[in-house]
């Protein structure tokens, strides 16, 4: 039986105060002093805890912070796949979570329901998002068979990512918290695929 393609999902860490609590997605922000202490622990525990082959992230300028620490510790050249960007929130671009509901009626936590249902004005349509990221994932297993794999992005995109690998409706991931600069690991054989660790926090959790 061949090794499985082993993909690490890393999200980015803590993003600016301005930006807490409210719906960032394509606005290319940086991270907060706590998300560098976010990305320093998560970047020590990868390198203790596996051999990373390559790195593929997202072109904004959080996750590229985030991944600073790693690059400093491992020879790896990271590989920049445009389709992981985060998600396009449309008109919720840039508003926070009680002016989301003010004017629009939605709860933060519904975002999900509201993008697949297409209630969420001028977003990034679902279908479009899931073929994006499935995109993205495919050529990442494609090109990175059999190795070990950090996949640098966002928590939408590790939503849609796990949606699509699971073969799930969208909606359903939001029973699965996505923390700051947290680990989730699947495990991609030729016929399944296997979640290993969902979530795990470095920073928080060891």
């Amino acid at each position: 039986m061949s090794a499985p393609t082993r993909l690490l999902f890393l999200r980015h860490a803590e993003v600016e105060t301005a930006y807490h609590r409210v719906f960032g997605g394509r606005i290319d922000m940086g991270i907060s002093d706590l998300g560098r202490s976010q990305a320093e622990a998560l970047a020590g525990f990868l390198h203790r805890k596996f051999s990373i082959d390559a790195i593929y992230a997202s072109p904004m300028r959080r996750v590229w912070l985030t991944l600073e620490p790693l690059l400093a510790r491992v020879q790896v050249e990271p590989r920049v796949v445009d389709g992981l960007r985060e998600v396009d929130f449309g008109h919720w671009t840039g508003l926070g979570w009680d002016a989301v509901r003010q004017r629009y009626g939605a709860r933060a936590f519904e975002w999900l329901d509201h993008l697949e249902n297409g209630t969420m004005a001028g977003a990034e349509p679902a279908s479009a998002f899931r073929a994006r990221v499935q995109g993205a994932v495919e050529h990442i297993l494609g090109e990175a068979q059999g190795r070990t794999v950090a996949v640098a992005c966002h928590g939408g995109v590790i939503r849609m990512a796990l949606a699509a690998l699971l073969d799930l409706p969208l909606s359903k991931m939001r029973h699965l918290e996505i923390d700051y600069a947290s680990l989730t690991w699947v495990d991609c054989h030729d016929h399944k695929r296997e979640v290993q660790l969902h979530n795990l926090v470095p920073w928080r959790d060891l």
